[in-house]
């Protein structure tokens, strides 16, 4: 998976640059199919806010969060993802179920 982080009115350091990695290896280990994810940071005045579009097989996956500093907002953004992953991960184990399971009928 490719992960493209890009700031607006803030400087990416490496710390900040290995936090947003590790959050999104987390959501890579729930779903593999991601290709790869683009998140860009913002500060605006006392605001951090952190957005996320991940590409994935058949699939785009967008969110938004803010935060009371940039830590939070990218934890706020990774469980918002996380929920978004597993939700498709579930729609697709379903309807895959749904292809080959055979019917039981009961006899009574």
């Amino acid at each position: 998976m490719q992960n493209t982080i890009t700031g607006q009115n803030i400087d990416i350091t490496d710390p900040l640059r290995d936090y947003v990695n590790e959050k999104m290896e987390r959501i890579q280990r729930h779903f593999d199919h991601v290709t790869n994810t683009n998140v860009v940071l913002h500060v605006e005045k006392t605001r951090h806010l952190a957005e996320a579009t991940i590409n994935a097989k058949g699939a785009q996956l967008h969110a938004n969060a803010e935060g009371a500093d940039m830590y939070a907002a990218i934890d706020s953004l990774a469980d918002k993802l996380d929920r978004q992953v597993l939700k498709l991960k579930e729609k697709s184990a379903d309807h895959h179920q749904r292809d080959g399971v055979q019917h039981k009928h009961s006899t009574l």
